[in-house]
């Protein structure tokens, strides 16, 4: 079943279970506030059981389980909860920190095990800015080993990127680092939310975070799946440049681009020559709410990691019937949200970052601070080329 035809009212897609708080590294822009030992209060081995029983009643296809953290590697009983995941007919991913525990032992169970994609964040192609970030140093050369060492086992691997202002100049030696010396082809580009260690002072700017969404839009090309989480604007940037380029039109010649974005784009190319190939930009429809849901540590459902406004507790209520049911999540797949996100043509393809607008304005429903965008403001440019916005 594709994206388009998924039931996004029925069941989410993606299911982020934060198995624990626990966390061997010290990330400075950890949404979760990770810590070194597990809280009492996270959902016990019955509880645990319980939740993924929950989710296999959303029936089949079933949502993909990725399981994250804090590190779940923390967690004693994770290869038992994988196991039981997949006895119930549930795809399930892992997305563990690079400590010690993520061993050659643990590869090896990682594919005994069936696991279906490994996430591995590295942040910055420089170890310097990497292991600063990550708090702990030596995490670079241990990432890059973990990921050469799954690519041998034939694991699927995705790295996740988190750009803020100190990593977002390192952008085009990343996708360089990912394709030539990594061989991995799917990347997950996190624009960062000032939520949890994540500071202020560390994001960009609106016309900065387009400059980023269209870099990442010409990294696509160069034979990567890019996805941004947290970056919708992506979408529609993504969207306007494919719809040109059908028509022939280079949207360099007909948009104004700022200097961060000359800049990335042009040490891309030196680095890996013009792109030969379509964009592989990924625009799933999904959002905060709309196909993702996150359950914390302990139990409480929010519509993502980054959104931490809770709609109901599965220790009380069925994720089922909280993804359905709560007034939030309602509100966050009807697009009923304010502002100019609320009058804009994309509302439902971008829908803005529900995460960034609760971050700036306490209000989830709120418009996005981060996008530039102006309702309307395509409008000449689809005019004059003949586009629509059903293209």
């Amino acid at each position: 079943m594709s994206h388009r035809e998924w039931p996004m009212d029925e069941k989410p897609i993606l299911i982020f279970w934060e198995t624990t708080k626990a966390c061997g590294l010290a990330c400075k822009h950890c949404r979760a506030e990770a810590i070194t030992k597990p809280l009492p209060n996270e959902l016990s081995h019955e509880e645990s059981i319980k939740l993924i029983d929950q989710i296999s009643e959303f029936g089949r296809p079933s949502p993909i389980l990725v399981l994250s953290g804090g590190d779940p590697l923390m967690r004693n009983d994770i290869w038992e909860l994988i196991e039981y995941a997949k006895e119930k007919g549930i795809v399930t991913a892992l997305s563990p920190s690079v400590t010690p525990l993520l061993n050659d032992n643990t590869i090896e169970k990682i594919s005994k095990y069936g696991v279906s994609s490994v996430s591995i964040s590295i942040d910055s192609p420089y170890k310097e800015i990497h292991d600063k970030i990550r708090g702990i140093p030596g995490t670079w050369d241990r990432s890059i080993e973990v990921v050469r060492k799954m690519n041998e086992k034939g694991i699927k691997v995705q790295i996740n990127t988190s750009v803020m202002k100190s990593t977002v100049e390192g952008l085009p030696d990343m996708v360089d680092l990912l394709i030539n010396k990594l061989n991995v082809r799917v990347w997950e580009v996190f624009y960062l939310i000032p939520v949890g260690r994540g500071k202020f002072d560390e994001d960009l700017t609106k016309n900065e975070w387009e400059d980023v969404s269209s870099f990442l839009y010409e990294a696509s090309k160069y034979n990567i799946t890019i996805r941004t989480s947290e970056g919708p604007i992506f979408r529609r940037v993504t969207w306007l440049y494919k719809s040109l380029e059908r028509k022939g039109i280079d949207h360099e010649k007909i948009i104004k681009h700022g200097k961060l974005y000359y800049d990335l784009v042009s040490r891309l190319r030196e680095k890996l020559g013009k792109p030969k190939n379509e964009s592989k930009a990924e625009t799933h429809g999904t959002r905060d709410g709309r196909g993702i849901v996150f359950v914390s540590h302990d139990g409480y459902v929010y519509p993502s990691g980054f959104l931490p406004y809770p709609a109901g507790n599965i220790k009380t209520r069925s994720i089922i019937d909280i993804y359905r049911n709560s007034e939030l999540f309602k509100k966050l797949r009807s697009s009923q949200i304010k502002g100019k996100c609320g009058l804009c043509e994309f509302k439902n393809m971008c829908g803005g970052s529900r995460a960034r607008s609760f971050a700036y304005t306490g209000d989830p429903l709120d418009e996005d601070p981060s996008c530039l965008y102006n309702p309307g403001d395509y409008e000449q440019i689809l005019k004059n080329y003949g586009l629509s916005y059903d293209t």
